[in-house]
């Protein structure tokens, strides 16, 4: 029987004890699963433990603060639901530097059309930003003008 464990678990090498103790009780072994475990383990046998994730490696460099007006833009979208149940979405865009709320578009939908459509207005009223930032952490007053 040790012998015939050590054949299976050279041929299926990604098995373990347990699926290996299914293969060996189809040949007419019948093991208790502690025993099969001992066995197991005095013969040497495992699997081979996968590596975890791959991380990014380095650090990552500090986001530098814009030095004048115009030149980050953040958007962001905020999602509420009216009394009936129905959901809005509203697009907030901030300058950075100078904390103005340079557009805010309240919908029900806010198709990429729409949006791209509100980019191309305010990139032709105020001018190209150098950046332009998707932020999920938009302060709440830079889209309400309180603080």
């Amino acid at each position: 029987m040790r012998q015939r464990l050590r054949a299976l678990a050279t041929e299926r090498q990604r098995f373990g004890y347990r699926r290996l103790g299914i293969l060996l009780a189809r040949e007419g072994f019948r093991l208790n699963h502690k025993k099969l475990l001992r066995i197991y383990r005095e013969e040497g046998l495992k699997v081979r433990r996968r590596g975890g994730r791959k991380r990014a490696l380095g650090t990552r460099a500090p986001m530098i603060p814009p030095q004048g007006p115009n030149q980050r833009w953040s958007l962001d979208f905020v999602s509420d639901s009216l009394v009936c149940g129905r959901r809005f979405r509203i697009l907030c865009v901030v300058d950075d530097f100078t904390r103005e709320c340079l557009a805010l578009i309240a919908d029900t939908s806010l198709s990429e059309a729409s949006v791209a459509r509100i980019l191309t207005g305010l990139i032709a009223g105020r001018g190209k930003p150098r950046t332009v930032r998707w932020s999920s952490v938009t302060p709440i007053y830079a889209c309400c003008g309180s603080r």
